[in-house]
């Protein structure tokens, strides 16, 4: 049986965001999928600065419309409920 569960990797336990209807006790195996992309340390000063540099450059090509929909804190953040958290 396959399921996709989200879950939360804290203090080195996997909280889960999604109901689970596994069997107490039952042995799965987890496929890590992360969202997030974390790029190579840069040591190099220049490098840094030119990849600054064009970032700057590519936000001044394409500025948020003054017309743009505004978002709410709560629209930004996903909320969880302390009560998910053991």
């Amino acid at each position: 049986m396959t399921q996709i569960l989200k879950a939360i990797y804290s203090n080195g336990t996997f909280v889960l965001q999604t109901a689970c209807d596994l069997p107490e006790g039952i042995e799965v195996e987890l496929i890590i999928q992360s969202p997030k992309v974390i790029p190579p340390p840069i040591a190099d000063l220049e490098t840094k600065k030119q990849l600054l540099k064009a970032l700057v450059e590519r936000m001044q090509q394409n500025p948020i419309p003054l017309d743009a929909p505004r978002f709410t804190r709560d629209m930004l953040h996903k909320r969880q409920s302390h009560d998910s958290v053991a």
